[in-house]
């Protein structure tokens, strides 16, 4: 039997795969594209490349249970439970991070970005921002796009330049502003030190509106970027952990659910 965490997001969507003793015995990720429903349709097709067949057919049975978590959760048809990504980001998190008594797990998104405060190994507080991109991944997106450069690349230019204002607090306006600086011919890397550094000052203050455990941990799409980590734990005053196992926080979280249903 294997136990499958699925978080589909708006932008990716990712896959933990567990065996009976609960370890990891595959994660991966996909486009979540224009349909969470043909996203989940690709997921179930590259799990029976691995033998786990989602739906009882051709006289193969059902080996696995399924949790779906995230944007598009309800859009994987053959999941057995659908969680909110809030329980299923503390419960991967500590899977991946320690069991502490009290963390603080930063999830910055694609499309939105969660404060989520465990303790106890309890959920007892959050704060989720999706009413505006400007501090999430899709935000660095659009700018990458802007600059012309692919999106990991606006990091490395980022760490070559020095920040410049970005102040606006919508995307849309922003990108007027990183407009108006290539038309005064500022350089790629301050600008987009700019715009790493107005996500990182974003997400900050949104933190800084919850009480935050001594320990502090990042998941979502930029857990493994070490540069923006260490801008965040910077503007905190205190150290951020970051994992290169981290966007799995989600699904991992889900994954660990669906162990608990037999």
């Amino acid at each position: 039997m294997y136990f499958i965490g699925i978080d589909i997001g708006s932008t990716a969507a990712k896959v933990a795969v567990l065996n009976e003793d609960k370890s990891v015995y595959k994660e991966f990720v996909i486009p979540t594209g224009w349909s969470s429903k043909e996203a989940a349709r690709q997921i179930a097709a590259a799990l029976s490349a691995y033998s786990i067949n989602v739906e009882e057919s051709d006289g193969m049975p059902r080996n696995c249970r399924v949790v779906s978590t995230g944007y598009g959760r309800e859009a994987v048809f053959f999941a057995d439970k659908q969680v909110t990504e809030i329980t299923c980001h503390a419960r991967g998190a500590q899977a991946l991070f320690g069991q502490e008594k009290a963390v603080s797990v930063i999830d910055v998104g694609g499309q939105d970005t969660k404060v989520i405060l465990v303790e106890n190994g309890m959920v007892s507080d959050f704060l989720m921002n999706d009413k505006c991109a400007a501090g999430t991944g899709k935000f660095i997106e659009v700018m990458a796009n802007r600059l012309n450069v692919e999106l990991s690349e606006v990091f490395d230019l980022a760490q070559k330049g020095t920040p410049i204002p970005i102040s606006a607090l919508c995307t849309v306006f922003a990108e007027t502003e990183v407009i108006s600086y290539i038309a005064e011919g500022r350089s790629r890397e301050d600008i987009a030190c700019g715009v790493i550094a107005s996500v990182a000052n974003k997400v900050a203050t949104m933190c800084r509106r919850q009480r935050l455990a001594d320990k502090l941990v990042l998941t979502g799409g930029l857990s493994a970027n070490d540069y923006f980590a260490s801008l965040l734990s910077e503007r905190l005053g205190k150290p951020v952990t970051a994992s290169s196992d981290g966007r799995f926080a989600g699904a991992l979280g889900a994954a660990l659910t669906a162990a608990k249903l037999g």
